[in-house]
């Protein structure tokens, strides 16, 4: 048997919103097939320039904490690194393991530990739900208690009501915002990738961050597209979270979600690769043919046919109700550009026809329009694939 000439993500457009790792993810999604867009949707601040971290780091010294929650690995890491900077490191690890410490993760755990700190406890779910029920469940009224936090933007906070729930029991909370971000610089690679979410021209955009979440639907408010942006994450353009964090100011929404069970870079990937072709390829029975619609391309029999975006949109027309009738007027509408003139139609149907190389795919019905010959389904089986997408 010969090799298929495609790759699980063949014919999709991923965006990628990363500022950290961005290149390695993209390459992940690249191997695969994926069309990638890269544009970071946060920048970050220096924790050497960071002064609020820096004053935080002083009065914990000054004043050590009865609890300390460490929340991830890179941004404990991160703060010790800060420390070290500043000639702090050793008054701050001594300061921390006077008290109890909790840990999100095994990441936090692994960072805790490099640093001398064990953890008193850590839940097995990574769940900081979990974390605050087994600190309320112990009593913290009246302690002070230092939580570690990553990715904080100066307009937008991932754990408020994790912060807020300790201090409604009592807790003197200071947060430490390791790794704070700024949203990405105006009219960059950044507004254009928003712009394309909002236009649909990605299959899914992928979040590693919930910063990275809260920037994009910022910007696209500011740019006021911000309507056109959800309703594509509500439709045809899938967001694709590494973990339950990230994804918590979709969910809020009402925009539906996909994510790994391990929140991992690679697993991420891995999710994209299976999830995404049984959420965006459509498939059906035409002519005697398996056709199967992704992004930018169309397999026929599993073999890889690229088309022109204009002869995607017809595909796409003609596919919305496999078997109906589509007339000019609507393939018209369909086609990209603002053109008048049907005769494009007509152009558009001959080239589509020849790049899936049988014109018999897609028929002509006498003074009506077009519409793919769609199979009649033999068996259970043909009419799941028939109305498959």
């Amino acid at each position: 048997m010969t090799e298929p000439d495609w790759a699980p993500l063949t014919g999709f457009r991923v965006a990628v919103t990363s500022a950290r790792r961005a290149d390695e993810l993209s390459t992940l999604l690249t191997r695969r097939g994926a069309t990638v867009t890269s544009a970071a949707a946060i920048t970050m601040v220096p924790l050497p320039d960071d002064d609020e971290l820096r004053t935080n780091t002083e009065a914990l010294i000054a004043e050590p904490p009865d609890i300390v929650v460490a929340t991830t690995g890179i941004g404990f890491r991160g703060w010790i690194a800060a420390a070290d900077g500043w000639g702090l490191a050793a008054e701050l690890t001594h300061a921390l393991s006077q008290a109890r410490i909790v840990s999100r993760g095994p990441k936090a755990t692994g960072a805790l530990r490099a640093a001398g700190l064990p953890e008193e406890w850590s839940p097995d779910s990574e769940s900081s739900r979990e974390v605050l029920h087994y600190l309320v469940e112990h009593g913290i009224a009246g302690l002070r208690i230092a939580v570690q936090l990553h990715g904080a933007t100066d307009e937008w906070d991932p754990f408020p009501e994790f912060l807020d729930e300790l201090r409604s029991a009592g807790a003197d909370v200071i947060p430490i915002r390791v790794y704070r971000w700024h949203p990405a610089p105006r009219d960059g690679e950044f507004d254009q990738l928003v712009t394309g979410i909002a236009e649909q021209r990605f299959d899914a955009v992928s979040f590693t961050s919930a910063p990275a979440v809260a920037s994009v639907l910022m910007r696209a408010a500011e740019m006021g597209i911000a309507d056109q942006v959800v309703s594509a994450l509500r439709t045809d353009v899938h967001a694709m979270c590494v973990g339950p964090v990230t994804a918590r100011p979709l969910v809020r929404l009402g925009i539906p979600v996909s994510a790994p069970e391990r929140m991992r870079l690679g697993a991420l990937a891995r999710h994209i690769t299976d999830e995404l072709p049984l959420l965006q390829a459509r498939t059906v029975r035409v002519a005697g043919h398996v056709l199967e619609i992704r992004g930018t391309c169309v397999l026929v029999d599993g073999v890889v046919k690229p088309l022109s975006p204009a002869s995607m949109a017809t595909i796409r027309a003609l596919a919305h109700r496999p078997g109906a009738v589509v007339s000019r007027f609507d393939l018209l509408g369909a086609l990209p550009g603002s053109g008048t003139d049907t005769h494009a139609v007509e152009t558009a149907v001959l080239r589509l026809r020849t790049a899936l190389g049988d014109k018999n795919i897609v028929s002509t019905v006498v003074k009506r329009g077009y519409r793919l010959a769609v199979d009649e389904p033999h068996s259970a089986v043909d009419a799941d694939l028939a109305g498959a997408r």
